[in-house]
């Protein structure tokens, strides 16, 4: 999962909207698959780096079709798709973060996917259900990720316990059992505020039921969202993890010095570990989460779409399939440590053996989606406010849920 919207973007969307009309469509003259052709491709961050490669690997098979991949950052990621969805002007081919595909879907820039060539079957039920808006699929899995539990094993055993926690209670106990056996500052890192603070307490609220729409609505002054924000802000009241937080905060650094033992965070931690905290070997591991009515996490990632006015139609699709497939994903894995959206990639290569990557997959089998809204930016903006006055102590956890449901009701439809 990437950053999404903030408030600045919002009038830039508006003013696609506005553009859109006069420059939509559904592409011009379309060329066959099998004509020569080149096609445009824009991949972020580090996909957009290594993607290259493989473009050069699916070419020799297809010399017929030159792909032509631009990296773009994460940092100017949405601006520069605002401003080629407004000018018509988008890559045939496009990575979409899972938290923007309801805002470019409502946008009417994506061409629909045909399910009879991609299907549901094959991806993670959460990877999928990201791409549908109004019952229409627009973007195929690409990668997926979900958060779990990492935890310091060495210390735990110093604080007397030799197994993961697998339940809300044994995870709160673990977080004591660190600071007063094994010595540690603090017993767990959560996001007490910031931007995307509510990608840690999501966990939260949909291990204990919760639902963030309902009838395709906020459902945020839920039951549920006052048990989570109530578990969520007790490691503050109880001084186990930090009220405050610089931007930027590198959890990892201080996982690997001790300071704090446990976190929740997705796949590439394994990766920043294993490079940056190399004494840590053999001392630590990944986990589910623990559960609170459930053991559920959020799935992040992104979709390969295409532009509703590409040319080049029949050919993107082509390239997306193979990126796709399992045996592609399973080499991308490999070169960047993505986890496959594609179930069948898991029984291949290094996936099919790593023990931490057996986590991952148990988590993403009963991960929920992020629903695809025009307005999610807002929303989470709207539940960072949330999480920040719970751990603070400015609002009860009935306060700040009845608070977050009266902001964003109205956001949506």
């Amino acid at each position: 999962m990437h950053r999404t919207t903030g408030p600045a973007s919002a009038a830039l969307v508006l003013a696609a909207v506005l553009t859109l009309s006069a420059c939509g469509g559904s592409g011009g003259a379309q060329v066959a698959g099998d004509e020569k052709q080149t096609l445009t491709v824009w991949a972020m961050g580090t996909e957009g780096e290594k993607l290259g490669a493989v473009a050069d690997a699916y070419e020799k098979k297809n010399p017929h079709i030159t792909v032509k991949v631009t990296p773009v950052g994460w940092d100017v990621a949405h601006q520069k798709l605002v401003s080629a969805a407004a000018a018509g002007k988008l890559p045939d081919v496009t990575q979409m973060g899972s938290t923007f595909m309801g805002e470019f879907a409502e946008l009417g820039v994506l061409e629909p996917v045909d399910t009879t060539k991609f299907r549901e079957a094959d991806f993670f039920p959460a990877s999928w259900e990201s791409n549908v808006v109004d019952g229409r699929v627009y973007g195929v899995p690409w990668y997926t990720e979900a958060r779990v539990l990492y935890y310091r094993t060495d210390l735990a055993r110093e604080a007397g316990i030799t197994r993961a926690p697998t339940t809300w209670a044994e995870m709160s106990a673990l977080a004591t059992a660190f600071q007063k056996q094994a010595d540690t500052t603090w017993g767990i890192s959560l996001q007490p505020y910031n931007l995307d603070a509510w990608q840690n307490w999501l966990p939260f609220f949909y291990s204990a039921g919760g639902e963030l729409t309902r009838d395709g609505k906020p459902a945020l002054d839920s039951p549920a969202a006052v048990t989570a924000l109530a578990e969520y802000g007790a490691y503050f009241d109880k001084g186990l993890a930090k009220k405050s937080v610089q931007p930027g905060y590198d959890v990892v650094k201080d996982f690997g010095n001790g300071s704090v033992p446990m976190f929740l965070s997705g796949p590439w931690q394994t990766t920043n570990i294993a490079e940056n905290q190399p004494q840590l070997k053999g001392k630590w591991a990944v986990a589910p989460l623990p559960a609170g009515t459930t053991s559920t996490s959020w799935a992040g990632g992104s979709s390969l779409v295409v532009s509703k006015d590409s040319e080049h139609k029949a050919a993107a699709a082509d390239f997306i399939a193979h990126l796709a497939a399992p045996a592609t994903q399973a080499d991308w894995y490999e070169r960047t440590t993505d986890l496959p959206a594609n179930k069948a990639a898991w029984e291949q290569g290094e996936l099919a053996k790593d023990p931490a990557a057996r986590v991952f997959r148990t988590q993403l089998e009963s991960a929920k989606a992020i629903p695809a809204l025009a307005e999610w930016a807002e929303i989470g903006s709207k539940i960072d406010a949330a999480v920040e006055s719970v751990t603070q102590g400015k609002a009860t956890p009935e306060q700040a849920a009845k608070k977050m449901q009266s902001e964003t009701a109205p956001l949506v439809g």
